[in-house]
């Protein structure tokens, strides 16, 4: 029987098989970074061109804008719209740094009603907390089922709009912001005036 002699080969396998380092081998500062995550969709702002309804007027000249909000305007929704839109189908756009009035006038015969501009972009299940982003930029007892603006009743508030973004006009009366009543409101820059959506 013949005897077979060892030889170590380990040296052998570790350089066919890559071990080590080459000198073309990427560094950690060569890797590539991987794309980033798409961020998380946001809301759909109804685009597009603006039409100027007879409730809106704007006066470039002497930079502001009146809105005539009618809350319960049609029976849709059990009255629960501004000038008969609901679910952000509209989006009301003024310009930034504009002196903003809406007149909220109540034509629900039965339930009191409110207006505000809230932050609140897509979370309508529960009302939205009763802080403006804008000062002034609410109603009186905007939580009030008898205090708020009530039926037949009207309110004015006026307001700056200096911050532009998306925002939202709300009602904040619990359960009013849940069955739609509530619509986009933008402030642009430049001098964007009307509504988007109509």
């Amino acid at each position: 029987m013949k005897a077979y002699k060892l030889i170590p080969v380990a040296g052998f396998f570790l350089a066919a098989c890559g071990g080590g380092e080459s000198a073309d081998a990427p560094t950690s500062d060569d890797t590539p970074t991987p794309p980033p995550a798409a961020a998380p969709a946001g809301p759909e702002i109804p685009g597009g061109e603006l039409s100027m309804p007879g409730w809106y007027q704007v006066d470039h000249d002497a930079m502001t804008v009146t809105l005539d909000i009618e809350a319960g305007s049609t029976a849709d929704n059990n009255y629960w719209n501004y000038n008969g839109a609901t679910n952000g189908e509209w989006a009301i756009t003024v310009p930034v740094g504009y002196t903003v009035t809406v007149n909220l006038s109540n034509s629900d015969p039965n339930m009191a009603h409110s207006l505000g501009i809230s932050r609140e972009l897509t979370n309508f299940a529960v009302p939205p907390a009763p802080e403006p982003v804008f000062e002034g930029a609410i109603t009186q007892n905007p939580q009030s089922m008898v205090d708020a603006t009530m039926p037949g009743e009207s309110e004015t508030v006026t307001f700056v709009a200096s911050e532009a973004g998306d925002y939202s006009m709300v009602c904040y009366i619990a359960g009013h912001t849940a069955v739609g009543m509530w619509l986009y409101f933008v402030v642009a820059e430049g001098q964007d005036a009307g509504v988007a959506g109509m």
